[in-house]
């Protein structure tokens, strides 16, 4: 009886093993159909910094994976969504916006993977309207006929989302502001704020410790106090961390897992990247929670296009 039982113990110890080195050995396949691992980022502030932020994640990236990482920038987020839609790159760190605006692109060919979650639970930010403290402007009402910039085309807080609500809440920003010009990223939109060159400009906060103007002090990019949000809008879903549709299932599951790990793996790397302290980790998220974002698009190009600009 005793044989029988180690017999039998033996039996389902190699059978278990077994089953654990082929689990692995599916999990490590899509390894070797990839010579490096690349992904993009948006143009919100300068590429040095952009780079230098998100040094660590690759990193982090390399020794997880054991294959090399590149990161890719653009100087717009159409660079970077031309990237992942011609299979130049294999993920992308996007905004609401631009995910929906690769999606569209891509016929549906991106996916979403993870976002942001803050330490108070929220998983969204705002879009606000800036000017200079001593400008004299208080309300969006200041500034009819004045100069207020957008980010970029494709950012969500820096033009689709501020663009929107100001129409709906009455101010045409095709007829209400003397010219409402691209600066091509948020940072240099605060510059030229701060210089005179525009009289507001759209980009976004996550709180009162979180956001462009708040990482631009931070960065000795613009002094504490010279530039003052005076509009803000209602609260914008989170972009994702994307994916191409067309990647192996393993993979995108193994990179997402990497990414919810690693507030606690390598706390370094994610605090450089996030540039946030109220970030706390990830959430797992899908199509369906930027499909608003998709259609808020499509209405304002309607917009636009019957306007004929």
């Amino acid at each position: 009886m005793f044989r029988s039982l180690f017999l039998g113990s033996a039996a389902l110890a190699a059978t278990l093993v077994a089953s654990a080195s082929i689990q692995n050995a599916v999990a490590g396949e899509w390894k070797s159909d990839f010579k490096e691992l690349r992904f993009g980022i948006l143009s919100g502030e300068n590429e040095k910094d952009r780079i230098q932020r998100y040094t660590k994640f690759k990193q982090y990236l390399e020794k997880e994976t054991g294959l090399p990482v590149k990161i890719y920038t653009a100087s717009s987020y159409d660079g970077v969504i031309q990237a992942i839609a011609a299979d130049q790159i294999e993920f992308a760190f996007f905004g609401s916006s631009s995910y929906a605006a690769a999606y569209k692109e891509t016929e549906g060919g991106v996916e979403p993977l993870v976002s942001r979650k803050q330490a108070d639970g929220s998983t969204g930010y705002y879009s606000i309207v800036t000017v200079r403290c001593d400008s004299g402007y208080e309300k969006i009402e200041d500034l009819k006929g004045k100069t207020l910039a957008f980010a970029d085309p494709d950012s969500t807080s820096g033009y689709a989302v501020p663009y929107y609500n100001l129409l709906k809440q009455g101010y045409d920003p095709e007829t209400y502001f003397a010219a409402t010009p691209f600066a091509g990223a948020h940072e240099t939109g605060v510059l030229g704020v701060t210089n005179g060159q525009f009289d507001a400009v759209a980009t976004y906060m996550t709180n009162e410790e979180s956001g462009i103007p708040q990482r631009m002090v931070n960065k000795g990019m613009i002094e504490a106090g010279v530039v003052c949000p005076i509009w803000k809008s209602p609260e914008i879903t989170s972009g994702p961390f994307t994916a191409r549709k067309n990647l192996p299932g393993e993979m995108k599951e193994q990179i997402a897992t990497m990414l919810m790990e690693i507030p606690e793996k390598d706390p370094e790397a994610f605090a450089a990247m996030t540039a946030n302290p109220k970030q706390v980790g990830w959430i797992r998220v899908d199509h369906e929670r930027y499909e608003w974002i998709v259609e808020m698009r499509d209405e304002i190009r309607k917009i636009r296009r019957n306007r004929g600009s």
